[in-house]
């Protein structure tokens, strides 16, 4: 009986992912989206370049890193949140000034990864010579990885939007820890499990990802028979 549940709950997990499943609700992913859609506007009037939101979104995210590693909660999850917020805003606003560019959406996604960096970078400082710190380094893994499947599947022409854990989610679930650190304090316990389960799910978007390219590519075969 127990073994029966066991395999209902890994094949309904496994249905959920093959579908594209993200740990965001989709509605909430819209409303969020919409929001700054709308904020996205006054930017385009007042001509800011989409370019210089992705530089910002970077310095935000290596100040969210340096708070980090001294430990100042506070003001790392302020970072964080700018950081999140630059990261849809610039692409809002290339997409509704139409100045969509080849060379901005690399810089774009380039920025990301070192945004991303610094962020793992300023928890390794903080954890310091500390086994966790084999762990960040699969999550940084992982979310390269997230970005690079993503990257490598379209530039041969398949779409590969799906994933159960994108930057969205990553730095949504970096946000929530830093804000429970915040809260009930015990930065350790809270942190390393933030770093586990970003190591874990990334490299699982990752291979889902691989998975999804594997299937698309199988049925196209299927059916040029």
């Amino acid at each position: 009986m127990i073994f029966y549940s066991l395999k209902n709950i890994i094949a309904s997990m496994v249905s959920y992912i093959n579908k594209g499943f993200r740990l965001l609700p989709r509605k909430l992913i819209i409303l969020v989206l919409e929001i700054f859609d709308r904020f996205s506007f006054f930017l385009v009037r007042m001509k800011i370049s989409p370019n210089i939101l992705s530089l910002l979104g970077l310095v935000a995210g290596l100040l969210g890193g340096l708070f980090f590693a001294f430990g100042r909660w506070g003001w790392a999850l302020v970072f964080l949140v700018i950081c999140g917020m630059f990261d849809i805003l610039d692409g809002k606003v290339a997409t509704n000034s139409n100045r969509r560019t080849v060379f901005g959406a690399v810089f774009d996604s380039s920025l990301d990864r070192y945004s991303e960096f610094g962020i793992y970078l300023g928890l390794g400082f903080y954890f310091g010579p500390h086994r966790i710190l084999w762990v960040l380094a699969l999550a940084f893994l992982g979310s390269t990885m997230v970005s690079y499947t993503k990257a490598r599947a379209e530039s041969l022409g398949i779409s590969c939007q799906m994933g159960i854990m994108q930057r969205a989610e990553r730095m949504v679930l970096l946000i929530i820890g830093t804000l429970l650190v915040l809260i009930i304090g015990r930065p350790d316990t809270i942190m390393t499990a933030v770093i586990i389960i970003l190591a874990v799910v990334s490299n699982l978007t990752a291979i889902q990802r691989i998975a999804h390219v594997y299937r698309v590519e199988k049925k196209k075969a299927t059916t040029e028979k």
